[in-house]
């Protein structure tokens, strides 16, 4: 949320935010304090008994010490005095103990432990028999946790224990960063709590904040109560807080409700359900605004449930689901500019199966609108249900055989078209007829290979058979006017539907059928070379793949969802450049691939990588989808792909496609990445695709000292799209400071981003404390540093990229920053 300039006073963020209960979203970063014991732990303990068997009351308890006097009933002992019951220990110079009272006093260099806290102090007295003790001028620490301190006295009774005068911190003693300063704190370390009276908190030696009494956790239980607000003053939202109720209803589910108040806007309120169990776990999110002000009072919600629950050893269930009020909503009520690219998002359920040699799925699939420029018909086509089937087994001892099969059904929502200059949808329901899709494609291939060669012929066949509904096939011409209605409607952005749109209303039943017969092979050569004193090999790996299907005139087939896939080096090795069986393409191509690699001889690291390829196309291709160019016989565009490792910390890669039918590039991708010691990373990319975008990418996270670093983002376009002139153009801006201590955290983070389908920009500043182990107060910057700095958390590069939007990815933050 875009904080107001007139940021509210530091204390009063502060005081507003502890008295309610931590709750860490991210693994919290001692790296730079690596785990000390302040109080180190005592080896010279020797437990009486287990205490979850037996309780501590009912234990023995043992004394011993270099020199015993005294009398009978009252002795005293002297020099390495050891008292022990159960897992409770106390050690001193000096104890007397009292048999028919059960009670004892211990001075000098006094020792207390028990399985949830260390304290060493002056003098200690106490009663075994309740379990009470007393113990003066102490350095204490909290063992389930990094919490520790010092107080003039503690009073202990069990596992409750009252500190006076007292402090607290999750910092080492040399270095406080931050300490709660407390007349009193009352320590529960069965419930993992701790209450705070008449406290004080500082930052260094600063004091920031006073509150009268508050509760916070002293260990990582997750516990029912109040999390850490967010508050800031927005011109859009105004005065707004959201105010996060958690609530620990098993050890394996728990739920969070966050009302949230924005006077410029209204009220809502948001929730979020959490369960693990055995064999799966999921969440569910629902959003509800029961009057938004900004858009005319209308009631504005989203619900999304992301779920797995593992059926068999082969088999899973999986859900991903959505659901939007409007199709604003992604544009209101998100912080990133993925919402704003997207026109569509999928929800999907379904059982996905997979064993040796095999896979299988039953799924369904629906899309809703995220865009309020387009009509339902822009959507693609529903699968309900799809059901896949994929096998690739070794038979006997030459050859693979294999099939994959898909059977789904295609259906759309109806439509209505906005009236003339408006986006209000006041036209008649038109509905976008269906049909249903059979396709099969057995093969059987004989993969030959040796130490340095290889060589695959693969021979398969491919049927299509489709069920179209009584409208697209249809040639009454009121249904034919209806259907191209449509059409037009999913073309909006065309002045007209091309006739090679027509031609799907022609035929009830449809079918396809050709055989597809590839060649795929290959040579390796290796040598060893020497490269900066470091041995090497190196690899020189060309390869030819030769592809033939004959032409089919699928005209007459319908597109439900398939596409043009995208021209890359994985293209060159395809049987089809289509992304689903509406089209399989006639091909007579060769491609002709040459790659070279060199892996460091110590440890296999890949110094450098570099690939050359292109297609020749031995004739044209006929088969196109409606509006495509056929490609005519010769040559493809090349694709060329490069990575270098300058070191184990500077890595660049490029990606190059030349036309040398236009003497045009198609593409240029130019990408580096430097790793700075333990935290920091620079990445800096260039994108360029012909008649689509140019973008230029920087990213940073620069360490100035250990605790001091500066992170941004300059992420822009290259060129406006309107009217094909080179501007630049402001996608995200990011710049921002952040001192991270042992146990400090301070984050102020500046944002300029796309806000708006129309381009508008939104500026914002977000600022953040988080005292470690106690919590944070202010916005959450990680989330936006993490989006915006590939490798803001280290592990997030060796992490598998998320699936692409368009396979269902949901872009609903849970906690939109405006």
């Amino acid at each position: 949320m875009r904080p107001h300039p007139r940021l509210l006073p530091l204390s009063l963020c502060i005081a507003a935010a502890l008295p309610l209960q931590a709750a860490e979203k991210y693994q919290l970063d001692w790296g730079r304090c690596p785990a000390k014991d302040p109080v180190p732990i005592f080896t010279d303990t020797k437990p009486t008994g287990d205490e979850k068997v037996t309780p501590r009351k009912k234990l023995n308890t043992t004394l011993e010490g270099d020199e015993q006097t005294g009398t009978i009933d009252m002795p005293v002992f002297d020099g390495n005095v050891a008292l022990n019951r159960g897992n409770q220990f106390l050690g001193a110079d000096h104890v007397t103990y009292d048999r028919d009272k059960d009670t004892y006093v211990a001075e000098g260099h006094v020792r207390y432990q028990d399985p949830k806290m260390r304290i060493l102090a002056a003098k200690a007295q106490g009663n075994q028999a309740n379990d009470s003790h007393t113990i003066d001028d102490i350095r204490y620490q909290i063992v389930s946790h990094r919490g520790n301190g010092t107080a003039d006295r503690i009073d202990l009774t069990g596992s409750k224990g009252e500190l006076y005068d007292a402090t607290y911190t999750t910092c080492p003693p040399e270095k406080r960063d931050w300490e709660l300063k407390a007349s009193r704190i009352d320590v529960d370390t069965e419930e993992g709590m701790a209450v705070a009276h008449n406290a004080k908190i500082r930052i260094g030696k600063v004091p920031v904040a006073y509150i009268p009494w508050f509760k916070f956790p002293i260990d990582d239980r997750r516990r029912t109560g109040l999390l850490f607000p967010s508050i800031s003053q927005t011109q859009r939202n105004g005065f707004d807080w959201r105010q996060p109720i958690y609530i620990n209803i098993a050890p394996n589910y728990d739920d969070t409700i966050s009302p949230r108040i924005m006077t410029e806007r209204g009220v809502a309120i948001d929730n979020e359900f959490r369960y693990l169990n055995g064999s799966g776990s999921g969440v569910a999110r629902a959003s509800w605004m029961p009057n938004d002000k900004l858009r005319n009072d209308d009631t504005r919600g989203s619900f999304t449930y992301q779920a797995f629950q593992n059926l068999s050893p082969n088999w899973q269930a999986r859900a991903n689901l959505l659901w939007l009020s409007d199709p604003r909503y992604l544009e209101d009520f998100n912080n990133s500019s993925v919402g704003l690219a997207q026109y569509s998002a999928m929800s999907e359920i379904g059982v996905y199966g997979r064993g040796h040699h095999w896979d299988a799925s039953i799924s369904a699939d629906h899309w809703v609108r995220t865009d309020y420029t387009l009509t339902e018909a822009s959507l693609p086509y529903d699968r309900l249900p799809r059901l896949t089937y994929n096998l690739d087994t070794p038979v006997g001892v030459l050859f693979r055989a294999g099939v994959n099969a898909e059977a789904v059904r295609f259906q759309h929502e109806n439509y209505r078209n906005f009236a003339a200059g408006t986006f209000d949808q006041t036209g008649p329901s038109l509905r976008i007829p269906g049909g249903s899709r059979f396709d099969i494609k057995p093969f059987v291939s004989m993969p030959l290979q040796g130490n340095w060669w290889f060589l695959t012929p693969t021979v398969a066949w491919r049927y299509t058979a489709y069920q179209l509904d009584g409208d697209l096939a249809n040639n009454n011409a009121k249904d034919r006017a209806i259907a191209a209605e449509a059409l037009q409607g999913r073309y909006w952005n065309r002045d007209s539907v091309p006739d090679t749109l027509w031609q799907p209303l022609v035929k009830r039943n449809p079918t396809r059928s050709l055989p597809i017969v590839s060649l795929d092979g290959g040579i390796q050569f290796d040598r060893n070379v020497q490269w900066g004193g470091k041995d090497y090999v190196q690899t020189l790996e060309p390869r030819v793949f030769y592809l033939h299907a004959p032409y089919r005139d699928q005209s007459a087939l319908p597109v439900f969802d398939t596409g043009l896939l995208t021209y890359s080096w994985g293209q060159l090795f395809r049987d089809n450049r289509y992304s689903s069986a509406d089209r399989q393409s006639d091909a007579n191509q060769v491609t002709f691939a040459v790659t070279t690699r060199m892996n460091r001889e110590s440890d296999g690291h890949e110094k450098l990588s570099a690939s050359l390829g292109q297609i020749r196309y031995l004739s044209d291709t006929r088969v196109t989808l409606p509006g495509e160019i056929p490609l005519t016989r010769g040559r493809s565009a090349w694709v060329a792909d490069a990575n270098y490792a300058f070191n184990d910390r500077w890595t660049m890669g490029a990606s190059y496609q030349w036309d040398p039918r236009t003497k045009q590039r198609d593409l240029v991708s130019v990408r580096t990445r430097y790793l700075w010691g333990e935290d920091g990373i620079v990445n800096l990319s260039y994108r360029y695709r012909r008649g689509l975008l140019e973008q230029s990418d920087l990213q940073f996270l620069y360490p100035i000292t250990s605790s001091w670093s500066i992170v941004g983002r300059y992420y822009v376009s290259l060129r406006d799209q309107a009217t094909w002139k080179h501007t630049v153009k402001p996608l995200e801006i990011v710049g921002g400071v952040q001192w991270d201590s042992c146990c400090v955290a301070i984050r102020i983070v500046g944002r300029r981003y796309v806000a708006t389908r129309e381009g508008d920009l939104r500026n914002g500043i977000m600022l953040e404390f988080e005292l470690k182990g106690l919590g944070s107060a202010g916005q959450d910057t990680r989330r936006i540093l993490r989006r915006a700095i590939l490798g803001y958390f280290r592990d997030d590069l060796y992490l598998v990229p998320p699936e692409a939007l368009s396979s269902g990815q949901h872009t609903v933050d849970p906690d939109p920053i405006q």
